[in-house]
């Protein structure tokens, strides 16, 4: 009898044991990633590679909390403050004309997400570095693709600014590049589109809601599909179908796209206007451009 109990109880914790290691990464998981790298380019330039350990030295690493987005609920993370980190990576001279500049934001799955300066200058902006939740100091998985968001996560604390479409919370970051949007992406505004005409319009849409994911001519995200070569999207869709994809992709198929559910009907009309007319000056660099 107390042998069967012995065994009982060695077989209830074996499985314990299991279940608890699928739960949670092995402890030590915030220590091992400290030997990760943020990158600071500009213009395509490296300008420094800094480990994460060295971050966390000088950037006074603390916990925050927030309303998390892709984790659909109030979240704590260790965290370092953003300025500090671009401080450290851009250094003193590169800083001083920050507020007017333009960077690209990207993670390693090809996301490149588009902000100014003086947003990231913002007040509120972290770089979440381990879940301040989580026993070992790992990252939960997170969104509907359930991935680790290691190395780097932006952060945002204050009212409104879990709006993913108008505050940048991209995870996976890898890079900070500043750089010149014209001169980056030459291929992307529309040639001959005056100033207030549709396409413009739908350009500065593309340039705020969807470069992040989807490249035109080669250009921007590698997430999503690029969208102007070798055909164009209006070449094969229609845009009464279009609109409404964009507006609510998860209505069409299960996918990581985001709803649009704040364009208006105008500027989903621009939006179309800015494809369709990118539709006429095609720039192919190639199916493999950008990998």
């Amino acid at each position: 009898m107390h042998s069967l109990r012995r065994r009982a109880l060695f077989v209830v914790g074996l499985a314990l044991a299991w279940v608890l290691a699928q739960a949670a990464p092995p402890a030590g998981a915030e220590q091992a990633r400290e030997s990760e790298r943020l990158r600071f380019l500009r213009d395509g330039a490296e300008v420094a590679s800094v480990p994460l350990r060295e971050l966390l030295a000088c950037c006074a690493p603390r916990e925050v909390a927030v309303d998390d987005p892709y984790y659909g609920a109030p979240k704590r993370f260790r965290a370092l403050p953003l300025a500090a980190v671009l401080a450290r990576g851009f250094g003193v001279d590169g800083m001083r004309a920050f507020a007017s500049a333009e960077l690209l934001l990207r993670a390693r799955d090809g996301y490149t997400r588009t902000a100014s300066g003086a947003q990231l200058l913002t007040d509120g902006a972290f770089l979440a570095f381990a879940d301040a939740e989580h026993p070992s100091g790992a990252f939960f998985p997170i969104d509907r693709r359930q991935v680790d968001p290691a190395p780097l996560y932006l952060v945002w604390q204050g009212a409104g600014r879990n709006d993913t479409n108008l505050w940048p919370w991209p995870y996976q970051l890898a890079e900070i590049e500043i750089v010149d949007f014209a001169s980056k992406f030459p291929h992307v505004p529309p040639p001959g589109a005056g100033a207030g005409s549709p396409a413009q319009a739908g350009f500065a849409i593309f340039r705020r809601e969807c470069i992040a994911c989807h490249a035109i001519n080669g250009e921007g995200g590698r997430v999503g599909p690029e969208l102007n070569v070798p055909r164009s999207i209006v070449e094969y869709r229609e845009p009464a179908q279009l609109k409404a994809f964009i507006r609510d992709p998860r209505s069409f198929r299960y996918t990581s796209m985001p709803t649009h559910a704040h364009l208006t009907d105008a500027e989903l009309e621009a939006l179309v206007a800015y494809f369709k007319h990118m539709s006429g000056f095609k720039h192919d660099p190639g199916p493999d451009a950008g990998h």
